[in-house]
């Protein structure tokens, strides 16, 4: 089944990772994994999970400014603790935290409200369930998979009963989150811990799509993903098809009190502009307080991306990847119908913008966001090699302040010459 259109045409979602890490500010599930808090301290952080503040609507409303078109909430991560009042198994926000309620649905009702799609991240993996360390990985890719005690059996002795019924627990509660919340995308996690085979995909994916037959999926549900999702930094070559950069504001996915070290708005635009350039989507994560606020800071800077965005909406939203590399000092995107190109100058142009290889006569070029034209210019070439296009440089009441962007319409469809030069 084709990817729904929306997400490639989205840009930009929201990673929110929320849930009773945060009360100590510990990794998410890693902490007790590796051994950093012990597995008893880690789940004493029930006690003081109070989402006292949670307040999705002003969350997904944030989000909006921010110019995303998604989220995806972390709905129950490795830790195993669900954060809605599922029927499987014991252990969730709503029985054995202050909470006691489903943050779940709000939030996919705020998301819907501000017209964003909903997202809901699931771990497949769950190192508090009895039955999860019950079979070996016949090909482990990590050292750690057949020795954790957390992932495999104490004795090495494996359990296929055990492992059938962990399956039907998490067919269960994925079940849950697909009738309950019909999630327009589910974001996968934890599959590095067995084989394809031994995850039972096939019988998975076939109860989330007679559910919701239009339900994106990560590339995490193995052969039966949509798209890639590389972490924490801008790949130097684009996966093939679809794809999404999955970027913390800060280095931490959730919240952690003495984690201040944060991107600043700039480096956001940038590494925004850098993956809408290479065809994919950011999803940008924040990682509220155990009351369910978002810090100041975070916010701070999903406001500032947004205001760029807004300026700029016009070589985002719809676009597909633009040059390659080489033929503009920058990233660039290109409108659906391929006749305007929109180049992105990090650093204020001074004297003129340089195109390389482009075939096509150019129409007209303008700043985005003040529409003020820019005079350009052919230099060179040959009757098979083009010449060098050469845009003015704008006025300096037209640069922006993180990211100017040059609108540059052509005469037809983007043609690029790609060759080597005459010998």
């Amino acid at each position: 089944m084709p990817l729904q259109s929306w997400f490639s045409d989205a840009k930009l979602g929201i990673f929110v990772h929320y849930g009773i890490y945060a009360v100590d500010g510990v990794p998410e599930s890693w902490s007790f994994y590796t051994g950093q808090v012990s597995h008893e301290q880690y789940m004493k952080q029930l006690e003081g999970f109070t989402a006292a503040r949670y307040d999705p609507r002003e969350s997904a409303a944030l989000f909006a400014r921010a110019g995303a078109r998604y989220a995806v909430m972390t709905a129950r991560h490795h830790d195993g603790v669900a954060l809605w009042d599922t029927a499987l198994g014991d252990l969730d926000v709503v029985r054995h935290t202050p909470a006691a309620r489903d943050l779940v649905g709000p939030y996919a009702d705020a998301l819907r409200e501000q017209g964003l799609k909903v997202g809901l991240y699931y771990s497949h993996s769950d190192w508090n369930h009895p039955d999860y360390a019950s079979v070996l990985h016949p090909r482990p890719t990590h050292d750690d998979v057949n020795t954790s005690r957390w992932v495999a059996p104490a004795d090495g002795v494996e359990d296929p009963a055990a492992w059938a019924r962990y399956l039907a627990y998490r067919d269960g509660q994925v079940g849950e989150l697909v009738d309950r919340y019909r999630p327009d995308l589910l974001w996968f996690d934890g599959e590095w811990e067995r084989a394809e085979e031994q995850w039972g995909l096939d019988a998975l994916a076939a109860r989330i799509l007679a559910g919701n037959p239009d339900t994106v999926l990560n590339a995490r549900m193995l052969g039966h993903g949509d798209y890639a999702t590389p972490e924490q930094g801008v790949p130097l070559q684009a996966p093939e098809g679809p794809w999404e950069l999955c970027l913390t504001v800060n280095d931490s996915w959730g919240f952690q009190h003495g984690d201040t070290n944060h991107k600043s708005v700039r480096q956001l635009v940038r590494y925004f502009a850098e993956t809408i350039g290479m065809g994919g989507n950011l999803l940008l994560d924040v990682g509220p307080r155990e009351d369910g606020t978002i810090t100041d800071e975070q916010a701070a800077r999903l406001e500032g991306l947004g205001g760029w965005i807004a300026a700029h909406r016009e070589a985002v939203y719809g676009t597909v990847a633009g040059l390659p590399a080489g033929h503009h000092y920058g990233p660039s995107t290109l409108s659906p119908d391929r006749r305007t190109l929109y180049l992105v100058c990090f650093d204020p142009p001074r004297d003129s913008v340089g195109v390389r290889g482009l075939r096509n006569r150019v129409r007209r070029v303008s700043v985005l966001g003040t529409g003020a034209p820019l005079t350009h210019r052919v230099v060179g070439g040959l009757a098979e090699v083009p010449g060098v296009t050469w845009i003015d440089a704008p006025a300096a009441r037209d640069v922006d302040a993180y990211a100017t962007v040059l609108a540059v319409e052509l005469d037809g469809e983007l043609d690029l010459y790609r060759g080597t030069g005459r010998d």
